[in-house]
């Protein structure tokens, strides 16, 4: 008789049965950490202090995955999620813990995650950069799906860990009036010719206005483009179309850049204040009060002096050289992305800074001979996520007195932290960015002086 192979069920990924399990405490993707069998489980959706229901979805040697079925026993930090959209789309995973306890949380992690890698001790933390929890982000990106069957267009957010685009009314954590105009749009763009052929749309809230950039695969025929036109004057918007090449053209008026201002005070014309513009496809922190504040903190704490030679690694279209280079200090700052390091020197030139210098060079690259190489005062990092352990290699020949360090990710915070104290640095401050309320993303920045 003919015998035939036939594959195993891949157990790791079968349901278990319902099982009855207490939460401790959360990891730093903001899931519920229980204890079964001598494995660690994670629990999306779970707080510490829970006693919860959930079945095993995968299975590995050390630890398990789990789906929260029910909260048995509910933790005081728990409350109702405010956005309808929350359990299907993927932009946010904590907003049924209190804002307090997201926060509290969040610097409990940054504290365990820099004492781990960078065996810093648990000691006090500056106070947090708070702001508001809801309707803080200032730009946003929204996806499009078009259904063949009922050939009608969806905008909306994609599902977590998914690539499905999931419908969505408005947006409890972007700003009011753009998370307004989601439902028009969608109205509008369903009624375009070339609906079947639209990429995402972007809504940004600037100091000079709210704009929108739709991509587009193919050149739109004029009735879509009377539509978007009208459409644009009808909500006070600027609108611009992305093409293939993506080039930006405006709709309806010549294309304008977003902006916003740092340094300036709200009772009073500050003369420090800097206005930086950037083009609909550049970085920007999405959440302006806090960037703010940010920026701010980091002047205070690097303390720019005029004459003082400061440099500003990762420093996109000049986010904090213009602030330094406004209080005096001769600053170089220096970019990866070339378009980003034009649109910098453009930003300097329109605020009349000429005591600024940027460079367009890989920062994960041999930069010994790179010509802004070599002493300087003080030294200013943000990178992405990977963090700058490459550029740090560097500090014996830069040798900065201060150094202030923001980071998107503290677990390169706390690996690129252990190399600044081999180098004979001392973290003197540490304390959490909150730019993203209602998630579990974690920001921070630390303060590192040389000690002599």
């Amino acid at each position: 008789m003919a015998q035939f192979f036939k594959a195993k069920p891949n157990s790791s990924k079968q349901l278990s049965a319902k099982l009855s399990l207490t939460v401790n405490q959360l990891d730093h993707l903001g899931a519920g950490i229980a204890q079964h069998q001598g494995k660690v489980v994670f629990i999306p959706g779970a707080l510490p202090n829970e006693n919860v229901q959930v079945q095993l979805t995968e299975q590995k040697k050390n630890y398990a995955r789990a789906k929260l079925i029910m909260v048995e026993t509910p933790s005081v930090e728990r409350v109702v999620p405010a956005c309808p959209h929350y359990h299907a789309c993927g932009g946010c995973d904590l907003q049924h813990m209190s804002l307090a306890g997201q926060r509290e949380h969040k610097e409990a992690a940054l504290l365990d995650i820099m004492a781990k890698f960078a065996g810093t001790e648990g000691g006090a933390l500056s106070p947090a950069l708070t702001g508001e929890g809801w309707h803080y982000r200032r730009r946003a990106r929204l996806a499009t799906l078009f259904d063949k069957n009922t050939k009608q267009l969806s905008l909306g957010f994609r599902a977590a860990s998914s690539s499905n685009v999931v419908p969505i009314s408005q947006c409890q954590v972007l700003a009011k009036p753009l998370s307004d105009l989601i439902v028009p749009f969608a109205k509008l763009l369903n009624q375009l010719s070339a609906k079947a052929s639209l990429g995402h749309l972007e809504l940004i809230e600037a100091d000079n206005g709210h704009f929108a950039v739709l991509r587009i695969t193919k050149t739109l025929n004029d009735k879509d483009l009377a539509k978007l036109s009208a459409f644009a004057e009808q909500h006070q918007i600027h609108l611009c179309l992305q093409d293939n090449e993506g080039q930006f053209h405006g709709v309806g008026e010549a294309l304008m850049l977003p902006s916003y201002t740092l340094l300036d005070d709200q009772a009073s014309a500050s003369p420090q204040a800097v206005s930086l513009r950037f083009m609909p496809g550049n970085f920007v922190q999405v959440n302006g009060q806090i960037n703010k504040a940010m920026v701010e903190q980091a002047m205070d704490w690097l303390a720019p002096q005029a004459g003082e030679r400061i440099l500003d690694l990762f420093c996109g279209m000049g986010n904090f050289s213009l602030p330094l280079a406004k209080m005096g200090a001769d600053v170089i700052g220096v970019e990866g992305v070339a378009e980003m390091v034009s649109q910098a020197r453009d930003n300097a030139l329109a605020n009349g800074l000429d005591n600024l210098t940027f460079y367009h060079g890989d920062l994960s690259a041999d930069l010994s001979l790179e010509p802004w190489m070599g002493k300087i005062d003080k030294l200013l990092l943000d990178p992405a996520r990977a963090g700058a352990f490459e550029s740090l290699q560097w500090l014996k020949k830069m040798k900065p007195r201060k150094v202030v360090y923001v980071s998107c990710n503290p677990a390169s915070l706390g690996r690129d932290s252990a190399v600044l104290l081999e180098r004979g640095y001392k973290l003197q401050k540490l304390g959490l960015i909150d730019m993203f309320p209602q998630t579990h993303h974690i920001e921070a920045m630390a303060l590192f002086e040389l000690v002599k």
